[in-house]
């Protein structure tokens, strides 16, 4: 493996750096509440506008055509430059991907402009009241109106990350009850305001307001919003689990910024005299976590490699997931065991430090070994499908 960047990436790395210091805002409120929300959204045109949303996209789709080594620089300038969470993410590094797998030309048109462009914005319709990890379980139904040319879904999704403030969701509906359980799904894109729609925001125990639970109550859903044909929902949609577990929504540039900013927070600690016992005592495991993170990063670098070279992830995506949210809880938690009893302080409070962004992202940190499927299911995976170990 070359680790060495082209001219041409490191002019592409200049260019970025110089465009992200200048425009890069600062001190957003959380994306996950409405007023950050819209905020975001602006940030969000504002990089379209620019071509920087989406660069690895093609440019009739509103990206820059960037490589993969490319989009990766991108990544990390965007986290080194303190850049906000991309509340598009469901969009560009889920459902975009899958589109572009297995859309057709019409799909690919009306969709993928305005999602980079942050006209319409996406959330993920997985989880229902009985089916989390185990999704082959969902029992939301589509049923099939020849007459009108589409499918009727009657049914619930649950935990839908800003559902509340979206205009479309995706998702799976069982099309054929009586296939087996990993078949007769099939793969939906739906929006909000369809007739039959209503969405009820969950508020998150931090506050943040953006998660939702989606019913549907005979929604009509016409067939062009099919993605990858009736009752192959199961492939389509792990292909976009295969990204929201990689390195497309996670990349290694979130976390080493994360971690640079960890060592920072050692050094200033240290600088203040304060607490030195414990401060002293967490120097290794503040570089212990950074380590971590550079060693994803250089593990990244490998994966890129492959993917260049026309392998796909595939079940390693699994123990990419693991890697990089327990890697996130990590980072997190050595920040509040460095800061004591001061790590409590929540955004807004007097004294807090780092207005309190440690432990936002420590609580939304616990959240990564759950979602994408948890990392009790993606060990199954990796020991079955990586290890080829027999199942018990």
């Amino acid at each position: 493996m070359d680790m060495r960047f082209t001219e041409a990436e490191e002019a592409f790395r200049a260019e970025a750096r110089a465009w992200l210091e200048a425009n890069v805002p600062h001190g957003l409120p959380s994306g996950d509440t409405h007023e950050g929300f819209a905020l975001h959204v602006e940030w969000e045109k504002k990089l379209f506008a620019d071509r920087w949303s989406v660069v690895s996209w093609p440019e009739e789709y509103g990206g820059r055509g960037a490589s993969l080594w490319e989009w990766l620089i991108f990544e990390e300038e965007y986290y080194r430059a303190g850049g906000p969470q991309r509340v598009t993410q469901n969009g560009i590094f889920l459902l975009a991907p899958t589109i572009f797998e297995f859309g057709t030309e019409e799909q690919k048109a009306q969709f993928l402009p305005r999602m980079a462009a942050a006209e319409d914005l996406w959330c993920q319709g997985w989880s229902e009241p009985d089916a989390g990890s185990d999704l082959a379980g969902i029992k939301s139904r589509a049923v099939r109106d020849d007459a009108a040319g589409g499918w009727v879904i009657n049914g619930q999704k649950t935990w839908t990350t800003r559902g509340a403030f979206c205009n479309w969701v995706f998702g799976l509906f069982r099309t054929d009850p009586d296939a087996a359980r990993h078949s007769g799904m099939t793969y939906l894109m739906v929006p909000l305001d369809a007739p039959g729609v209503t969405v009820r925001g969950v508020e998150r125990l931090d506050g943040d307001e953006g998660f939702a639970e989606v019913f549907f109550d005979d929604v009509f859903v016409a067939d062009d919003l099919v993605l990858g044909g009736v009752n192959n929902g199961w492939a389509v949609a792990m292909a976009t689990a295969s990204s929201e577990r990689g390195l497309t929504l996670r990349s290694p540039g979130r976390f080493c910024a994360a971690a640079d900013r960890l060592v920072e927070l050692h050094r200033r600690l240290a600088a203040t005299g304060e607490h030195p016992e414990r401060v002293a005592s967490l120097r290794e495991a503040v570089a212990q976590a950074w380590m971590e993170a550079e060693a994803y990063r250089l593990a990244t670098l490998a994966d890129v490699s492959g993917l260049v070279e026309g392998r796909s992830q595939g079940a390693r995506s699994s123990l990419t997931k693991i890697y990089w949210s327990e890697l996130d809880v990590n980072l997190n938690e050595t920040a509040l065991r460095l800061l004591g009893p001061a790590g409590e302080l929540i955004e807004g409070s007097a004294g807090a430090i780092d207005d309190g962004a440690w432990m936002k992202a420590f609580e939304f940190s616990l959240s990564g070994p759950i979602y994408a499927g948890t990392n009790e299911i993606q060990r199954n995976v990796v020991a079955e499908r990586v290890l080829g170990l027999p199942r018990k």
